[in-house]
């Protein structure tokens, strides 16, 4: 796989590190969780294809243990807030004096600077921190957060992602690592350049859910059919609008005009009533084949059984049973390979980790009698 040979040591946290460390070891990479001791069950649920280790950071053994995995590493991804790694010692000047070629990604809400550097934050505040969050909503409502999933991950864990990916490549080069400060505000609003820099062509000119792609077109929404359930409706451009109207059995001419802002709110009454009369699976078939951008709203239950998905194997199935997402793009040469596992217990595999990065078994037990470190692997296998 593409990142195969790449080792990267993640610090346990919670959503965007974790997501971060799974996109790199679906595409290959060796991507080591290190955990707390004393902890029952981990938390994170983007941990297909890590292993883990447990560590007790409250001794200088075991801080001294991970400074070692850390400089013979490719990666350190860290979540937590500014200083914390530095009251450690393990701050990127004193690893990457060690090691010149490692790359120390720090993933946090606001940055590794600036007066919010070290506040407690969730993805709602780093969205809104953004600017994006006051775009978000429907007309006449507050602005809403749509899951935590703009500054969280696309923001955060996918964007620390294209850091580590791109820090790799410069090293090609010039043989030196790096430090990337992956702020999830910036990222967010990185990830919003199209609706900050569209603005001067008038795409925004209108309050909140009152735009053409904020819910304010009648032509770029959602409407429930008969049996409860959802279409979704893009017929933007005149050629697909056309297409839409016709498999919505309506007359053009018996409509107010498509971008007749004024007449929206009747045009979508009539798309409503006509939505409802039959069901999702009734509209999907008239507008499967066709260019309208019509397109079932799918549960969670519903994906991979659809014909398109299917045939694409878009969603994989792990050994628990459990479906998800395949990674994403696909690769014509190196695809990524998930791994379908369990996701690993905490601990699971310290014993391993610390043989392949050079201890001896003595040195694991001693380690292990001392409290250091904890080797679940006999839980795991329960």
């Amino acid at each position: 796989m593409a990142l195969a040979g790449v080792r990267v040591i993640e610090l346990a946290g919670l959503a965007p590190a974790p997501f971060c460390g799974m996109i790199l070891a679906d595409f290959g990479a060796k991507v080591i969780r290190v955990d707390r001791t004393k902890v029952a069950m981990s938390l994170d649920t983007q941990a297909r294809g890590k292993k883990s280790v447990a560590i007790n950071l409250k001794t200088s053994e075991g801080v001294a243990l991970l400074r070692k995995l850390c400089v013979q590493s490719d990666v350190v991804l860290e979540p937590y807030r500014k200083g914390v790694m530095e009251k450690l010692g393990l701050g990127p000047q004193e690893l990457l004096k060690e090691n010149p070629r490692l790359i120390y990604a720090r993933l946090t809400g606001y940055g590794q600077s600036g007066s919010y550097a070290s506040a407690a934050g969730h993805d709602i505040n780093y969205l809104a921190m953004s600017g994006l969050l006051s775009r978000l909503g429907r007309s006449g409502e507050k602005p809403y957060a749509p899951l935590n999933l703009l500054a969280d991950f696309a923001g955060g864990g996918l964007t620390c992602a294209m850091g580590i990916v791109l820090a790799l490549l410069e090293r090609t080069k010039s043989g030196k690592g790096q430090i990337i400060d992956a702020s999830m505000v910036e990222g967010a609003a990185y990830v919003g350049s199209f609706v900050w820099k569209s603005r001067k062509i008038g795409m925004w000119d209108n309050s909140r859910g009152q735009n053409m792609l904020d819910s304010g077109a009648p032509f770029y929404d959602t409407y429930e059919t008969s049996d409860g359930k959802y279409m979704a409706v893009g017929a933007i451009e005149p050629q697909f609008y056309r297409e839409l109207i016709k498999g919505l059995e309506l007359e053009a001419g018996d409509l107010p005009p498509q971008m007749s802002l004024n007449d929206w709110p009747e045009l979508r009454r009539i798309f409503t009533e006509r939505f409802a009369s039959k069901t999702q699976a009734d509209w999907s078939e008239i507008f499967d084949g066709t260019d309208a951008c019509v397109t079932p709203v799918l549960s969670f239950d519903q994906v991979s059984s659809h014909p398109h998905n299917k045939e694409r194997a878009s969603f994989v199935t792990d050994s628990s049973g459990d479906e998800s997402p395949r990674p994403a793009p696909v690769l014509s040469v190196t695809p990524a390979e998930p791994c379908l596992s369990p996701d690993p217990a905490i601990g699971e595999h310290t014993a391993e980790v610390l043989e392949d990065y050079g201890f001896t078994s003595a040195e694991i037990d001693q380690m292990r009698a001392a409290g250091v470190v904890e080797c679940n692997t006999v839980k795991a296998k329960l």
